[in-house]
């Protein structure tokens, strides 16, 4: 699938600011399913760009405007070609779980085992775990036990933009019964990484298809989560959709959590 994507992003001040010092993730990533083909900032007021790949692979870019200002704009035109990823079998062997504790994997996913910042276990999330069988077991193999997640989630949340804000924790979903994607996404990779699963969260674009039922805005960023599996290395998961990530998925940045990877 072919896709091109604008992003515009606008600052506007009370009052004329002295300078900006500004961080952007909103370069898409080049993998094997997803190639690059042309990527442009445009600033306004114009300022000198500099790049850098963060720790996590993702490129950054970074710029000062130094002269007063009331306004600043940004605008990121992408165009990039998707490739569907390999189809899925039904359910892997239980020994998936073996492989997860090998000192390889542990390793390898270190990073992303682990609570972090907006990844935190809390006594509500417990609670809604136990509320909905999602307790740590392993009679069901993992892939299984993911796509019961992710159709928990979807289910269990409504989508409604403006309940929770870009810093809320877990626990403001899961007060409300609503949210958006980082919040779902959030939400996932808590619970995944508490029955010992590595996960990760993942900015980016969904190009929208409202006949696929698709409910998360198709005029804002997306977010959604990529679980490691031994046997089929990382697999990606929309809980906002109930769906896993496909050709018309387009990846950013890669992070513990959102605040790893603002855009």
């Amino acid at each position: 699938m072919l896709l091109d994507i604008r992003h515009v992003t606008r600052y506007h001040y009370e009052r004329p600011v002295r300078e900006s010092l500004m961080e952007l993730r909103m370069q898409p990533q080049k993998s094997i399913r997803q190639r690059l083909i042309s990527f442009d900032l445009e600033l306004d007021p114009r300022a000198q760009l500099f790049s850098y790949i963060d720790p996590f692979g993702n490129a950054v870019h970074h710029f000062d405007v130094p002269q007063p200002h009331d306004e600043l704009t940004i605008v990121a035109r992408s165009t990039v070609e998707t490739q569907p990823p390999p189809e899925l079998p039904d359910h892997l062997d239980l020994g998936e779980w073996d492989r997860l504790k090998s000192s390889f994997t542990q390793a390898e996913c270190f990073e992303f085992l682990h609570e972090h910042g907006f990844t935190q276990m809390t006594p509500a999330l417990r609670a809604f775990m136990q509320d909905k069988a999602l307790e740590a077991e392993q009679l069901h193999d993992p892939l299984s036990r993911l796509r019961f997640l992710n159709k928990t989630i979807y289910e269990a949340f409504a989508y409604e933009p403006g309940v929770t804000r870009a810093d809320s924790v877990v626990d403001e979903a899961l007060k409300r019964g609503a949210g958006v994607c980082q919040d779902f996404a959030h939400i996932m990779i808590t619970v995944a990484r508490n029955w010992g699963l590595p996960a990760r969260y993942v900015s980016g674009y969904l190009f929208n298809d409202r006949r696929s039922g698709d409910r998360s805005d198709p005029d804002a960023t997306h977010a959604w989560v990529e679980v490691f599996l031994p046997s089929q290395r990382w697999v990606g998961f929309d809980p906002t959709n109930n769906m896993l990530t496909g050709e018309r998925h387009v990846g950013v940045a890669i992070g513990r959590d959102y605040g790893d990877i603002p855009p």
